[in-house]
């Protein structure tokens, strides 16, 4: 039994006042209890201490007395004390032996109100009848002070290591810390930060005005700021605040986490740079040039101004990327840009629409007369000769222009209006320029039926032919004819060649178009020479998309083997763009034309970027001088000397010259001097029907 005496024992003290015998097993307990090196106590079933060493009044601060009078969840703060009953309560019901520290958090109470944290270790114990729990509780307290430092020095090492700038302010937004991070990111040392506000680094802040950033509103947020550095200059960053508070949550300071992000700012600089400019000339694209056309419309709307959009189009472009590839294409495109900037305004705005097109768009704009001066300087700006690899290239630029409001109200309207006048300007000879009028939108509907018309043409048995003699110059003999596409639509009437073969062009049935041609034209061919007794030789016209079709060679084969035309008399015309065309394997496809027997000629020659040095390269039989070097030969005429010089090269290389567009006796003399094999023009005869050709040949020989 536990011995109950009423007076102070140097090892135990009892609680009840009625002496008991002491067995020796107590005695033997009572005196391991108080050798334990940590507190102990005992407590019976209804939670009350029996029993207790000098470490527990040591630990607790009560007298052994007063600990035996005590319940154990007097020894605990009152917040644990509810729970600890009911725990304690079922601990009894199902004893169990607990090793130290196992369970949850607990802290002691001590007589002067302090807590202590503590582990117990818990033994249920059995004397007699009775259970009792022994309880060994250890004061931590130095334990995890020691563990505080650690964590401190861990915190501390992390918070050193973080790439990131991290700063503690305290309440009122003063700095009380920073790591390396940020002595890094701004520049300062960290003594130097501390007692600043931290306002002192937002590169956002007028300091001298504004009030400091409130950090109560930032707290628990994220943003992308600004800080200035020690040397003044800013860096983008993204923040992160968060509260400080101590246990009863009262504000204590801010944690302020920062990281560059120049880099990505950066790069989302460039991406959106890339969206919106041109990737060859780096100026505007569609994209931004209509972005700004609209503010530039709200602002002339608001002032009541005009504006111009001036559609540009670089003339025979793709015979710069055919005749001398396409890196020199690309370089005319990074010239034309560079005198495009150098010529604009600050006001004006110049984008690349995309191929080779470029607007320029003129703000507030003064009277007619004074646009159209600048526009003229515009041409002779763009205008000037072009070195692309040691060649020297005239560059020419067709301009389409309309006016806001007049012509349209909002970009899209504005860029096709300039987009039609342009058109406009390409059609009248190039190198001009259109303003807008709205008659053309009248001219464009007419291409749109045109286009429609001309798919039901065939069919229809609408088209025909025309065929021009070509004459030997030294002869006066005819030698040959050209055949000439001819339509009359039920719908529009006569459509002349300048206006349909476009269409054709652009819409794609020039294809089948062509393949209708050189068919017919054999036919009729074979019949023109048995009524006149003679062979002639047939030319018949080639459109590049022809050339580059698959089945091309199949349809010179067929035309031929159906009329019985002989191969040797059908001369096929094409240009100069065609053959420097290589992507196509060009030479491939001419020679095998000649494997058949058909002569090859260039047409329209001059006029393009090549010279005869390319002519070396290709089969070819006969160059046909453009119309424009012979109108004023005779004369006073500055083209005359190139005339001559494609004749005696020409010849030099083995080839036959015919010249075009011949209508005088005066141009006729000229050509003869020079040995001009061949001439074609209203001089001799226009085109006439295959029927009226008996008559046309007898006329031009016998004149």
């Amino acid at each position: 039994m536990i011995n109950h005496a009423t007076e102070r024992s140097d090892v135990t003290e009892t609680r009840e006042p009625e002496p008991t015998e002491e067995t020796e097993h107590e005695r033997r307990l009572r005196l391991i209890i108080e050798a334990a090196p940590n507190a102990m106590v005992m407590i019976d079933g209804s939670g009350r201490i029996v029993l207790v060493n000098s470490e527990a009044e040591q630990s607790f601060g009560y007298d052994r007395r007063e600990l035996l009078s005590m319940r154990v969840e007097q020894l605990m703060p009152t917040r644990f004390r509810d729970r600890h009953a009911l725990d304690r309560t079922a601990y009894v019901e199902e004893p169990a032996r607990r090793a130290m520290g196992a369970g949850r958090e607990l802290f002691g109470l001590r007589s002067d109100g302090t807590e202590m944290p503590i582990e117990i270790g818990l033994n249920p114990i059995s004397i007699g009848d009775e259970q009792f729990v022994l309880a060994s509780v250890i004061d931590i307290t130095e334990r995890l002070d020691a563990r505080a430092v650690e964590q401190d020095t861990l915190r501390r090492t992390i918070f050193d290591s973080i790439p990131f700038s991290i700063i503690a302010t305290d309440a009122e937004g003063v700095v009380v810390t920073a790591n390396p991070g940020a002595e890094q990111l701004l520049g300062y040392r960290q003594a130097e930060l501390v007692g600043r506000r931290l306002d002192h680094i937002d590169a956002a802040i007028d300091h001298s005005r504004a009030e400091p950033t409130s950090l109560r509103l930032r707290a628990g947020t994220e943003r992308e700021w600004e800080y200035r550095r020690r040397d003044g200059t800013v860096v983008p960053v993204h923040e992160a605040t968060t509260r400080l508070q101590d246990e009863s949550g009262t504000t204590t300071g801010y944690l302020v986490v920062a990281y560059d992000i120049s880099k990505r700012i950066q790069a989302q600089a460039a991406v959106l740079h890339m969206a919106n400019h041109d990737a060859l000339t780096d100026m505007p694209n569609r994209s931004l040039l209509v972005s700004r056309l609209r503010t530039a419309i709200v602002e002339a709307q608001a002032g009541g101004t005009e504006l111009a959009v001036l559609l540009l189009d670089l003339d025979h472009f793709k015979r710069v990327n055919d005749l001398l590839g396409h890196h020199a294409g690309d370089d005319l495109l990074l010239r034309t840009a560079e005198r495009l900037n150098s010529w604009g305004r600050r006001s004006d705005i110049i984008a690349r629409l995309g191929g080779d097109e470029f607007v320029v768009v003129l703000e507030r704009l003064g009277d007619r007369s004074q646009v159209s001066a600048r526009i003229q300087s515009l041409l002779e700006t763009v205008m000037q000769p072009v070195d692309l690899g040691g060649q020297e290239v005239a560059v020419t630029v067709s301009i389409g222009a309309a006016v806001y409001p007049v012509d349209g109200i909002d970009p899209t309207a504005l860029l096709k209006h300039a987009d039609t006048a342009m058109y406009q300007a390409k059609a009248a000879g190039r190198n001009n320029v259109r303003w807008f009028h709205r008659s053309m939108l009248d001219e464009t509907n007419d291409r749109v039926s045109l286009t429609s018309a001309l798919r039901q043409a065939l069919a229809a048995g609408e088209l025909s032919l025309d065929y021009q003699p070509q004459v030997d110059l030294a002869t006066g003999e005819v030698t040959g004819f050209e055949a000439l596409a001819r339509w009359h639509s039920a719908e529009h009437g006569a459509v002349g060649p300048d206006r349909f073969i476009p269409v054709a062009e652009d819409s794609g049935m020039i294809v089948p178009l062509g393949g209708w041609v050189l068919r017919q034209a054999c036919r009729d061919m074979v019949e023109i020479q048995r009524a006149l007794g003679r062979p002639f030789h047939l030319a018949v016209n080639v459109s590049p998309r022809q050339v580059h079709s698959s089945g091309w060679l199949d349809e010179i084969v067929d035309a031929l083997k159906s009329s019985g035309l002989d191969a040797s008399q059908l001369e096929l015309e094409i240009t100069e763009g065609i053959l420097m065309d290589e992507r196509w394997g060009v030479t491939g496809i001419l020679q095998a034309i000649r494997d058949l027997g058909v002569k090859i000629v260039i047409d329209d020659f001059g006029r393009g970027y090549s010279s005869l040095a390319y002519l070396t390269r290709f089969p070819i039989d006969k160059l046909k001088i453009d119309r424009s070097f012979v109108h004023d030969l005779g004369g006073e005429d500055p083209q005359a000397p190139i005339v001559d010089a494609i004749i005696v090269m020409a010849h030099a290389l083995g080839l036959t010259v015919v010249a075009e567009g011949v209508e005088s006796p005066r141009q006729i003399t000229y050509l003869r001097q020079r040995d001009c094999d061949e001439a074609q023009g209203y001089y001799f005869s226009p085109g006439v029907s295959a029927d009226e050709v008996l008559r046309t040949v007898r006329r031009v020989e016998t004149r």
